[in-house]
């Protein structure tokens, strides 16, 4: 499998590429997927001047396998949110940030949600409304390879 590293300066110009698109939408929560997408909320957080940034767990993935399983939990209380920007750092196969909405639309159905994510893949099952890369190869983001 061909990866592809993505480092910090890379990533640095990408924030504010990506909070710049999500501001026009001028949401009023940012809710980062945990592992992935926890780097990407803070950074966007702080570019968008936001304190509203909380964050859920999800798993489908151990590693580079993809696992049987969708595990969503740790879901915050968005009662009084009305525009959510749910970041991740990729939109792979969809299947996880598909099942996110579902569960987050069952339980804020007053809520409008988005997707943020820096890379995605055109096969994936559902789409951002905001990324910037089209993932041709399997990304190593620099906060799950540099800490080992």
């Amino acid at each position: 499998m061909e990866k592809k590293y993505y480092g910090y300066s890379e990533f640095l110009g990408d924030v504010k590429e990506l909070s710049a698109k999500v501001k026009e939408y001028n949401p009023d929560t940012l809710l980062a997927v945990a592992r992935g997408g926890l780097t990407l909320g803070h950074f966007m957080a702080q570019a968008l001047d936001t304190r509203r940034l909380f964050a859920l767990n999800s798993i489908h993935y151990e590693k580079e396998s993809k696992l049987e399983t969708i595990e969503i939990f740790n879901i915050p209380d968005l009662k009084s949110a009305k525009r959510v920007v749910v970041v991740d750092d990729i939109v792979d196969s969809g299947e996880t940030l598909s099942e996110i909405i579902k569960v987050l639309q069952k339980a804020y159905p007053h809520c409008e949600f988005k997707l943020a994510t820096i890379f995605y893949k055109p096969t994936a099952i559902i789409q951002a409304d905001y990324t910037l890369k089209e993932a041709k190869e399997w990304i190593d983001f620099f906060w799950e390879v540099d800490p080992l």
